[in-house]
């Protein structure tokens, strides 16, 4: 089958977020101007450089009291957001930060999460998270009125010991889960290496 997104689609769901797929899941957190904490899931997101690192979320759709997203808000307002590996132990808590709530409510607390201090950055991390990049936003790129691109530079990373096997990361231990299409998951448990030729 083919088909023209600005056409529509002919099938019975939007199949685009399936055709890219696993997105990793950036499970943000942000502080506003005013001091409240946000902590939200994006699978628009994904590492974009390594030297120095640079990380992106796209922000889409509109806030329920209007506007853009909190943590859009919040990253290009005061310049800084953290990053959250979530994972399948976490997979619960994650859910619940995706729940369309007023600006006032605390995601952490919504979920029943501990908050781990930042080093550099003024967001709390997730403190059951076995990875977390404390990032300062460098861009925001406006695509359209409600969707907005972050960018933001890798300025400290956190990792947890427990997930390293001989001095790498061991995601088998990790076990991030990852967003497919419609309301799937899948979670990573199995690994294999391939040389470059």
């Amino acid at each position: 089958m083919f088909y023209e997104p600005k056409a529509g689609h002919p099938l019975p769901h939007n199949p685009f977020k399936a055709c890219v797929a696993p997105r990793p899941i950036g499970w943000i957190s942000t502080l506003s101007r005013d001091g409240v904490v946000n902590l939200a899931p994006f699978s628009f997101f994904n590492a974009v450089h390594d030297d120095p690192p640079i990380v992106l979320f796209s922000a889409t759709g509109k806030h329920i009291e209007g506007s853009l997203k909190d943590t859009a808000i919040n990253a290009r307002e005061t310049g800084e957001f953290v990053y959250n590996m979530a994972t399948w132990d976490l997979r619960e808590q994650m859910n619940r930060t995706s729940a369309s709530v007023a600006r006032s409510v605390d995601e952490f607390e919504l979920a029943g999460l501990e908050k781990a201090p930042s080093k550099i950055v003024k967001p709390p991390r997730v403190a059951a998270s076995p990875v977390q990049l404390e990032c300062r936003t460098i861009h925001t790129l406006e695509l359209s009125p409600l969707n907005t691109v972050v960018f933001g530079e890798v300025v400290g990373v956190h990792i947890d010991e427990r997930i390293l096997t001989e001095g790498r990361i061991d995601l088998s231990k990790a076990m991030p889960i990852a967003r497919l299409g419609y309301m799937e998951y899948s979670v990573v448990r199995e690994i294999f290496e391939m040389n470059r030729p």
